[in-house]
C-alpha cells in the first residue's frame, strides 16, 4: 500500500477546495488500479468531501432564504 499524505482537515476547506478535491478523488477511483485499501480510503475521503460541499450549499440556501424574507 502506498502512503498517502493527509490533506487539510475537510472541515477547514472552502466549497471550491472541497469540490476540486472531490473531483480528483472520483477521477482516481474511476481510473482504477488502486488496491482495495487505497480505494476504501479514497471512498471515505470522497464521502467526507461530498458532505462538506453539501454543508456549504445548505448554508448558502439558508442565507438566500433569509435574504428573501427581509424587506428592502
Amino acid at each position: 500500500m502506498t502512503e498517502q499524505k493527509p490533506g487539510p482537515d475537510v472541515a477547514a476547506l472552502s466549497y471550491e477546495e472541497a469540490r476540486e478535491q472531490l473531483i480528483a478523488v472520483v477521477g482516481k477511483l474511476e481510473a482504477g488500479g488502486a488496491s482495495l485499501e487505497e480505494s476504501l480510503a479514497l471512498w471515505e475521503r470522497g464521502e467526507a468531501l461530498a458532505a462538506r460541499c453539501e454543508e456549504w450549499l445548505e448554508g448558502a440556501r439558508k442565507r438566500l432564504a433569509a435574504a428573501r424574507d427581509q424587506p428592502l
